[in-house]
């Protein structure tokens, strides 16, 4: 098996040039707006951690912290991507202790992540990792054209 590297993303150029990655996600979202959202999003301490098998990223999970009067200092997890040729390898475990160290290293208090409700392979996982739910994220979409 080839050699797993971890790296921080945080400019513009690293986090774009994982593009492809993102599309498993969201294959609908454009170049441009991708690229314009990142622009929106680094300013407010948005970072990526990435892992890549040799030049090709595998696994990407966006980063933010904040501080809100309920918890004090914490990190979101946004946007977990695990590359469907590549799962059951690791990548996710790898991104979430990685995660785990970094807000320990920021002194957060929790680490928080929203995954949509029918997502049950997603639940497993998180709950696996020591997450657990803690209450509902209500929404509610006022443009459903504008979502990705």
């Amino acid at each position: 098996m080839p050699t797993l590297k971890t790296i921080e993303l945080t400019t513009l150029d690293e986090m774009f040039a994982q593009f492809e990655i993102i599309r498993h996600l969201y294959p609908n979202i454009s170049a441009d707006k991708y690229k314009a959202y990142l622009e929106a999003m680094i300013p407010h301490n948005y970072t990526q951690i990435a892992i890549f098998e040799g030049e090709e990223c595998v696994g990407l999970t966006g980063l933010w912290y904040g501080i809100k009067l309920w918890c004090g200092k914490y990190m979101e997890i946004d946007n977990f991507i695990v590359h469907p040729d590549h799962r059951s390898k690791g990548i996710g475990k790898l991104l979430t202790d990685y995660v785990n160290q970094k807000a320990t290293d920021l002194d957060c208090t929790m680490i928080v992540l929203d995954a949509f409700t029918g997502n049950f392979t997603a639940h497993r996982f998180y709950y696996n990792q020591g997450y657990n739910p803690r209450g509902f994220h209500f929404i509610k979409t006022l443009n459903e054209e504008g979502l990705t």
